[in-house]
């Protein structure tokens, strides 16, 4: 496993993190309206198979697709550019606070 000062820094981490947090949102977005992924299809204007590869993490998407599905789910698709160092310390010490939670409780 790679540290998380390499990972951070590789294009796979990125685009699986976003990738991950819209399939969350679009995951939540249809239990909360009891609608399955047709139907999420057919609001979209997109195939079944698309829904499912968004829900998999399988998908290349672009950014007006990214701001369309989002919109449409009622999420604001806020990306923030903070320094690396800054990010990959906050992350190390999130880390680090939920180990001692853990270890703790």
């Amino acid at each position: 496993m790679l540290p998380m000062q390499k990972l951070a820094c590789t294009q796979e981490f990125w685009m699986e993190t976003i990738q991950n947090d819209l399939a969350y949102a679009v995951k939540k977005y249809m239990d909360d309206h009891q609608i399955n992924q047709t139907a999420l299809a057919n609001e979209l204007g997109v195939s079944k198979g698309y829904i499912s590869q968004v829900l998999n993490g399988h998908f290349n998407f672009t950014l007006q697709k990214l701001i369309e599905i989002s919109l449409h789910i009622g999420v604001a698709p806020c990306l923030s550019f903070v320094p690396m160092p800054d990010y990959i310390n906050d992350k190390v010490k999130s880390k680090t606070k939920r180990k001692r939670l853990t270890v703790m409780g």
